[in-house]
Formats: structure tokens, sequence, C-alpha cells
């Protein structure tokens, strides 16, 4: 009873060292910083406090297709990376569940025995069966802000995950609709080659019968096996970006299946009234936050390493060890301490990690602050690639619709002799420029939705 009271006594007058406002401080929890500014996104985009826009929808709403759905659900499974960040967090909660154990007693269990000899007396015997227990008394915080460091370390965990799977998610599409602008291309190529080939065998007939010259054969021919040698650039071209998806999905190079319809549509028009809190969903958002979160706690570790440590001792056992005798059989040994450990002159250790804790807060609140500013401008980037693309794709489907008239009537002219073969050339040149812009204006735009989609913290759910 009274070491029990001795006990108590010191662990009061270590408390009684130290106010109860510090006391208060050091145990207090981390308040977050994530703000966003009003202009985040730019004065020239509408900021909106709607939040009901394309980003809250899951990956399965947003792509639609099920042969990219397919795509994207294996890549999730199988991705190195992806599985690599799911390691991540298996580890950061074998931490914390470390971190929260810190909290009780430690016991061991540390069996011992001899045997001695002097003068050539019998040998005598001794034996210890003890448990150990010791416990720090955490009066100042420093065990609760390891713990809520490790708890801050895992949330990181979660949400890069998250980031890994927005990135997976977000390259397998871009590659699904390259994928899908070559295919168009090819198409366009392939029906090129086909016309062409016509025009040619009419400019041949022509050279035959004195109504042209071989130089205009000549110009046809090399324009036509242009065409070809594209053709087999673009398949060139397909196998590569196939490649490259099962690279994503971690499978041996095959061909990937996919739709025939061609590219999504653009839509006809684009809200650009956006929220700016949704890029509180960004994971490179949330993870600057508990950076913050992080080197908050190692802070109030630094703080709290300036305090008294108490830690209680206690041993128990079976022994037939009594000092300079030996005694048979064994009787039960107790032993309790209780002890106080106040720093005083630790060579500025203290004092140096304290402010190296502290300048690293200052730090991170930059990262904090510039990786908004990045978003910001991903997504003003990615809204004007929807923009221009929407806007260019009218007047890229009409010139297309002229052009194929004009070498609709250039060609019928040829074939009367009425117009030459640059003419034809030159119509058959930019109809093809004109088709080729087109897919790829259709390309650009997909592919800025994607990334406006993945600007706005989509795809992490």
């Amino acid at each position: 009873m009274k070491t029990t009271i001795k006990i108590i006594a010191i662990c009061v007058a270590a408390l009684s060292l130290v106010g109860c406002d510090t006391i208060k401080s050091l145990h207090s929890k981390y308040q977050s910083q994530a703000t966003i500014p009003a202009d985040v996104f730019g004065s020239n985009v509408k900021v909106t406090a709607d939040t009901t826009v394309m980003t809250e929808m899951s990956w399965r709403e947003f792509f639609t297709d099920p042969l990219l759905q397919r795509l994207i659900d294996t890549a999730l499974v199988r991705n190195t990376d992806m599985n690599s960040a799911r390691i991540a967090i298996q580890q950061s909660e074998a931490s914390l569940a470390a971190a929260k154990q810190a909290f009780f007693p430690s016991v061991y269990f540390a069996p011992s025995g001899s045997i001695s000899s002097f003068g050539g007396s019998s040998p005598s015997k001794t034996y210890n069966l003890p448990l150990q227990v010791n416990w720090d008394i955490d009066a100042f915080g420093s065990i609760k802000s390891k713990k809520r460091k490790s708890e801050a370390v895992l949330k990181q965990a979660q949400i890069a995950e998250q980031a890994v799977r927005a990135n997976i998610i977000s390259a397998v599409a871009q590659q699904y609709s390259t994928l899908l602008l070559l295919d168009q291309q090819l198409e366009i190529l392939m029906a090129t080659d086909s016309l062409w080939n016509i025009s040619l065998e009419t400019q041949k007939i022509l050279w035959e019968n004195g109504k042209s010259y071989s130089t205009a054969v000549n110009q046809m021919e090399s324009s036509y096996l242009g065409v070809k040698t594209s053709i087999v650039d673009t398949r060139r071209n397909i196998r590569q970006v196939e490649n490259a998806i099962c690279r994503l999905l971690a499978i041996t190079p095959q061909p990937i299946e996919r739709s025939r319809l061609g590219l999504y549509p653009l839509p006809r028009r684009f809200n650009t009234g956006i929220s700016g809190q949704l890029l509180l969903n960004r994971p490179d958002i949330k993870l600057a936050d508990l950076a913050m979160e992080e080197a908050f706690y190692d802070t109030q570790t630094a703080r709290a390493a300036f305090f008294p440590n108490i830690s209680l001792q206690g041993l128990a056992g079976w022994t037939n060890s009594a000092g300079s005798a030996v005694v048979n059989p064994g009787k039960i040994l107790l032993n309790a301490v209780a002890s106080l450990t106040q720093p005083i002159y630790a060579q500025g250790k203290l004092k140096a990690n304290l402010k190296i804790n502290k300048l690293n807060q200052e730090d991170l609140i930059n990262d904090y602050v510039q990786t908004v500013i990045d978003a910001g401008s991903e997504v003003n980037e990615a809204l004007a690639d929807c923009l221009a693309a929407v806007e260019k794709h009218g007047y890229y489907h009409r010139q297309v619709a002229v052009l194929k008239e004009a070498y609709k009537g250039t060609h019928e002219l040829m074939d009367n002799g009425k117009a030459s073969y640059l003419e034809v050339l030159t119509a058959q040149e930019s109809l093809l420029s004109a088709q080729l812009n087109e897919a790829t204006n259709m390309y650009n735009g997909a592919m800025g939705i994607i990334a406006l989609y993945i600007a706005l913290g989509g795809a992490t759910k």
C-alpha cells in the first residue's frame, strides 16, 4: 500500500510541474487547413456553389462503354502500382495497430538459471521465473501524438491508393480513346486508299488516251503510296497503344477488344459553372493536408520531449535466489519501481528538433498552397481544351462536307478533261487532312473531358 502511495505521489509531483493549459495544448488535435480560394480556377471560369456535376459520378457512370469498363476492372485488379498501394495501406494499418498498443503496459517473460560452485563445493542451482512489466505514463501526449501521426499516415496511404486508382483509370481511358482515334483514322485512310486508287486508274486511262501526261500519273501514284505508308504507320501505332494498355493491365501483349462505334461525341453545350470545393475531392490536395497533419503531430511529439517521462516498472515471479543465499523451495518475488526523467541539458538536440519540425510545418503549408494552385490550373486547361474542341467541331464538320463536294466535283471535271490532276490532288489531300483533323479534334475533346473529370477529383469512387 505504501509503495502504491509513493508511486502516485511521484506522478502527481511530475504533473504539478506543468500547467494545465500546457498539458491541454500537448494533447490538442490537428485542425484541417484545407481551404480553396474563390478564384482558384481563374477569372475566366464561372464558379458556382452547385456541385451536381459529372465529377460526382463514379467511373462506371462516367465511362459507359462496357468494353472500357472491363479493361478498367482488370487494371484495378492486376496493375502492379495498384497492388503496391494496397500493400502500403496494410503496412500503415500494422503501424497504427502497434501505436495504439503503446498505451498499454509491455509484459516480458524472462526466465534464467545458473549453476555455481566455489572451491570444489557442491554446485548450487539458482533460477528465476519472472514476469517484467513496463508502463510509460502518457502524461504529456507523446504516445497520443505518435498514435495520431500513425492515423494520418494510414489516411495518406488510403488517399494515395485513390490517387493511383484515378491515375490508372485515366490512363486506361486515355489509351482506349487513342485506340478509337487510330481506328477512325485507319478507317478514313482505308476509304481514301480506295478513292485514290480510282483516281490513279482514271489518270492512267487519260494518259493512255493522250489526254494527260506521265508526270500526272507519277504525282497521283506518289500521293497514293503516301496513303499506303500512312496505313502501315497507323496499324503500327495501334499495336503500340495496345501494348501500352496491356502493360497497364499487367498482361502479356495481345489485341485489345474495343468499341467500333468510334469516339464519343462531344456535348453540344458545355456547362462551365464548376464549384471550387470540388477540388477537395482531389487526392493530391487531401494528401497535402494530411502531410500537414503528420507534421503537426511530429511537432507535438517534439514539444512533449521537453517534459518529464514517467514510467512504472514491476516484476513478479518465482525464484530461489535470495541474494547471497539459495532457498529451496523458491519464494514469490515482487518488485515495483516508479521513475521520472526530466531533461535538463540534451546538447541542444531537443530545441533543434522542435525548430526543425516547426519549419517543416511551415514548408508543408507552402506545398499545400502550390498544390491548390496547380489543381486550379489543371482544371482551367482541361476546360479550355473541352470548350475549344466543342467550338471547332462544327467548323471541321462543315469543312469536311464542303471538301467532299469539292472533291467529287473536281473528279468529275477531271473525267471530262476540264480539270488538271493538280486540282484533283489538292482536293484529295485537303479532304483527307480535314477528315483527320475532325477525328483528332473529337479525340482532343474526349481527352479534355477525361482530364477535367480527373482534375476535379473524379474516379476516386
